[in-house]
């Protein structure tokens, strides 16, 4: 006696069709691997490798950098060596408790990067710090 199972038209499919997810899922995925090189701005240094932990962020902080050619650049901007201080101020609407990063080709003389660190500090800026890239295991 073998019973033949009957599915009637009203009865609910149990097989899922993932062709349209896989199809959205390539589409994001594209989008994400165009548009993820556009999100690092800034100037491009070769930072040096740090085991440090990152430091909590609780607003946007200036950053100012220090290429391999020794030009500085405020956010995304060249600044001369003499205007440092008065385009920082300007930045930061005269706010000396602004946090600023310091960021430095690991190439550059180190103290470049340590006067330029004095300047601020003795400006009355009080939170300065540098960055480093993440420490890799080699």
């Amino acid at each position: 006696m073998a019973f033949k199972i009957k599915r009637s038209s009203r009865e609910p499919m149990s097989e899922i069709n993932v062709t349209p997810f896989v199809d959205v899922m390539l589409v994001l995925l594209i989008i994400f691997m165009v548009t993820a090189p556009l999100l690092t701005v800034g100037v491009q240094v070769d930072l040096p490798e740090s085991s440090a932990d990152s430091l909590p962020e609780e607003q946007e902080p200036l950053t100012l950098t220090i290429n391999a050619k020794g030009e500085i650049f405020i956010q995304e901007s060249k600044v001369d060596y003499e205007k440092i201080i008065a385009k920082i101020l300007a930045v930061s609407k005269n706010r000396t408790d602004t946090r600023i990063y310091v960021r430095g080709d690991k190439t550059i003389n180190y103290g470049r990067v340590l006067e330029i660190m004095g300047m601020l500090s003795g400006s009355g800026f009080t939170k300065v710090a540098l960055i480093s890239e993440p420490y890799k295991e080699r």
